[in-house]
C-alpha cells in the first residue's frame, strides 16, 4: 500500500513538472529517444510522466543505503592519509562501531574493472574497522569517473578539515603525478592555485618515504616542512638516515618524529662549530635497514640503538665484545699493523 501511495505521488509530480515544462516551452532534457531500447530489451521512457517517475526512482535509489560486504570494496582514488596504520585510533573506531553500529555512511563506486566489486570513495578507515568486526558496510554507491572520484575525495575531507597540510601537499602531488590538471586539483582541495603552488613545493622538497616515516604532524605547516628540507640540504643528510634519525627520536605521535628529526639535523650542525670535529654514521642490519646510530663526538665514540629495535642485540654484543675486538686485531696483525 506504502509503494502504491509513493508512485501515485511520483506520478502526480511527475505529471505536474511535465505541464508546467509544456507550458513554458521547456526542451525535452537530452538522452535516449523513447523508443531506443534499454538494455534490459524493453522500450526506455524517457519522456512525459512515466521518464519522470523513472528519474525520480533512479535518484531515490543513488539516495539509498546498501549493506555491502567490506571485503568486496577495494581502495581507489589516491592515498590521502598517512596514519591509516595508528593502531590505537584504530582500536577506538572497532570499539565505537562495535558498540554504537555504523552512523555516518561511506562513499564507493562500482569497480570499474570486477563486476560485483567496489572502490573506496571515501570512508578508508571505516571499512578496514568494519572487516575487523566482520559486520556489512553501509555505503552510498555512485557512478562515478576518475576525476569525479578524486574530486569527491578530496571536498569530503576537506569539508571535515581533518588533513593536514603535510597530508594535503602528498594529495596535491599524487593528483598532479597522474596527470590532473591544477584546476582538478584546486577543486579537489577547494583552494587556489597558490596554495597548491606552496603543498607541491613541499611535497617536492622532502622524499615521499620521509613523509611517510614521520607521519601526518598536525602541528607542522608549510614553513617548518621546508625548514626540514633545507637543513637536510645544508647537512647532507641522506633520505635513509633522515629516516632512521625521525625513528630513533621514540617518539609516542608523528609531531614528536618531526621534532627529534629537526633536533637531530641541527645538533650535529651546532656541534661541528663547537668542537670542529662531530659526525654521525647510520648503523645497518644485513638487510640494509637502519638499527642504530654511531656518534664521534668530543672525543667520544657512542653506538646506540633503540631499545625497541634491539630484540637481544645488546646483550648478545656485550657477550661477544671480546670476540669481535680479537678479531679486529688480528685483522690489523694480518696487514701488518
Amino acid at each position: 500500500m506504502a509503494r502504491k501511495n509513493l508512485l501515485k505521488g511520483l506520478m502526480v509530480n511527475a505529471a505536474v513538472q511535465a505541464e508546467k515544462a509544456a507550458e513554458e516551452g521547456a526542451a525535452p532534457a537530452p538522452g535516449p529517444a523513447a523508443s531506443d531500447p534499454a538494455p534490459s530489451g524493453r522500450p526506455r521512457y524517457s519522456k512525459g510522466a512515466i521518464g519522470a517517475v523513472s528519474q525520480s526512482l533512479a535518484e531515490l535509489k543513488s539516495r539509498a543505503l546498501t549493506d555491502l560486504d567490506p571485503f568486496s570494496i577495494e581502495d581507489g582514488g589516491v592515498t590521502d592519509r598517512l596514519d591509516d596504520d595508528d593502531p590505537e585510533a584504530h582500536a577506538m573506531l572497532v570499539a565505537s562501531l562495535r558498540d554504537y553500529g555504523q552512523q555516518v555512511p561511506v562513499l564507493v563506486r562500482p569497480h570499474p574493472g570486477s563486476e560485483g566489486r567496489y572502490q573506496i570513495v571515501y570512508g578508508r578507515r571505516r571499512i578496514r574497522a568494519l572487516r575487523d568486526l566482520g559486520q556489512p558496510v553501509k555505503a552510498m554507491i555512485r557512478d562515478l569517473d576518475d576525476r569525479e572520484l578524486v574530486v569527491a575525495q578530496g571536498q569530503e575531507n576537506t569539508a571535515r578539515k581533518d588533513l593536514t597540510f603535510i597530508e594535503k601537499a602528498n594529495f596535491a602531488r599524487q593528483m598532479r603525478d597522474a596527470g590532473y590538471d591544477r584546476k582538478i586539483i584546486c577543486d579537489a582541495l577547494h583552494v587556489d592555485k597558490t596554495q597548491i603552488s606552496r603543498m607541491l613545493s613541499v611535497a617536492d622538497s622532502v622524499p615521499l618515504a620521509l613523509i611517510e616515516a614521520i607521519g601526518a604532524a598536525p602541528s607542522v605547516g608549510r614553513d617548518r616542512w621546508l625548514a626540514l628540507a633545507n637543513l637536510m640540504s645544508e647537512t647532507g643528510t641522506g633520505e635513509g638516515e633522515a629516516i632512521a634519525m625521525a625513528n630513533f627520536a621514540e617518539a609516542k605521535d608523528s609531531d614528536g618524529r618531526f621534532q627529534g628529526l629537526m633536533k637531530a639535523l641541527a645538533l650535529p650542525r651546532r656541534r661541528a662549530k663547537q668542537t670542529g670535529d662531530s659526525r654521525d654514521a647510520v648503523l645497518k642490519s644485513a638487510a640494509g635497514e637502519p638499527v642504530g646510530k654511531l656518534t664521534r663526538r668530543d672525543g667520544k665514540i657512542t653506538m646506540t640503538i633503540p631499545a625497541g629495535a634491539a630484540e637481544g642485540f645488546d646483550e648478545w654484543l656485550e657477550k661477544n665484545f671480546d670476540r669481535i675486538h680479537g678479531d679486529w686485531l688480528a685483522s690489523r696483525r694480518g696487514k701488518g699493523r
